[in-house]
């Protein structure tokens, strides 16, 4: 099956720059409103061959995101930051480069489902001091709580958020809610107060997530809560499943409306439905139709219909 790149590069970081959050909207440097749409890598420490300066050219060449997810396992499985920090840079950061290389804005997702304050403080004051300067840099401070209350949450987003505005004083900064990315609407009772260029990030999964959760987040954003969707896909919440076309559909159609970014999960080679890719596909890309999965598929189309 023949390759099909787009003819056009569009280069997200040169034509919006440094974005911003104005009222609930991300905006562009000039202040137009900005919806970004890209992929999320899956966990580093499971899939560490698609974290390369090539697999990210690939991506913006043939599947036109304007923004990738790097999601740095912190806890659970092997490899992960807690227990092996140096190999956990080794990946993200040559991904946060090959962004900046090909101008797309890039997530710097703390990909943990537990608390760890001191940790992720330490590492995001690290990735400030080291990548702040960049416009492209967007950092995900907590990826899905799901225990923690948001009283708690508040107190943990303030300290990293400080430490990251000692080095980076702009770049947009998302907070994860309680319930696994679910609860917003607790947010919108009592967001966090005194900071800037700050978004609240919503997760669904189309087959398991339906009108109930965008009629929250919807209710969110009229409340002036700035929501941004870092992880999404289209089939059930455990990643596999059938996938749901409609209710998928659905979700684009109710973000395309509201001006909201989003992101799909995930470039992985696991014999589960949100995997997009097949395991015989290379590291680095090409990568044919015959090797991307039927969500991959799905979420090229997506990009390259909705992207500039």
């Amino acid at each position: 099956m023949a390759l099909c790149i787009g003819a056009k590069a569009f280069d997200p970081v040169k034509q919006w720059g440094q974005l911003q959050v104005v009222g609930t909207q991300l905006c562009a440097q000039n202040g137009e409103p900005v919806v970004l749409r890209g992929v999320s890598f899956g966990w580093h420490n499971i899939w560490p061959r698609f974290y390369n300066k090539k697999a990210v050219k690939w991506l913006k060449e043939d599947w036109h995101p304007t923004v990738i997810r790097a999601a740095m396992g912190v806890t659970t499985v092997e490899d992960n930051y807690m227990d092996n920090p140096t190999f956990a840079l080794e990946c993200i950061e040559p991904v946060i480069k090959a962004a900046i290389k090909n101008n797309l804005y890039v997530i710097v997702d703390w990909h943990s489902h537990e608390m760890l304050t001191d940790e992720a403080v330490k590492f995001f004051g690290y990735i400030a001091e080291k990548y702040g300067k960049y416009p492209h840099v967007i950092y995900e401070l907590y990826n899905e709580p799901v225990n923690d209350s948001w009283d708690d949450l508040k107190v943990y987003a303030t300290k990293i958020i400080n430490e990251i505005r000692k080095y980076d004083p702009d770049n947009v900064i998302l907070m994860g809610c309680p319930h696994w990315d679910q609860d917003i609407n607790l947010v919108a009772d009592s967001p966090l107060q005194g900071f800037t260029n700050i978004m609240y990030t919503v997760h669904f999964y189309a087959a398991t997530h339906h009108q109930y959760l965008r009629d929250r987040m919807v209710d969110a954003i009229q409340r002036g809560i700035p929501v941004f969707v870092s992880e999404s896909a289209g089939m059930e919440a455990s990643g596999n499943g059938p996938l749901d076309p409609v209710e998928w559909q659905a979700w684009i159609d109710c973000m395309e409306q509201h001006k909201v970014s989003w992101v799909t999960w995930s470039l992985s080679d696991k014999d589960e439905t949100c995997s997009m890719l097949l395991p015989r596909a290379t590291s680095t890309g090409p990568w044919k139709e015959d090797v991307i999965k039927k969500s991959g598929k799905m979420l090229r189309d997506y990009l390259r219909k909705y992207n500039p």
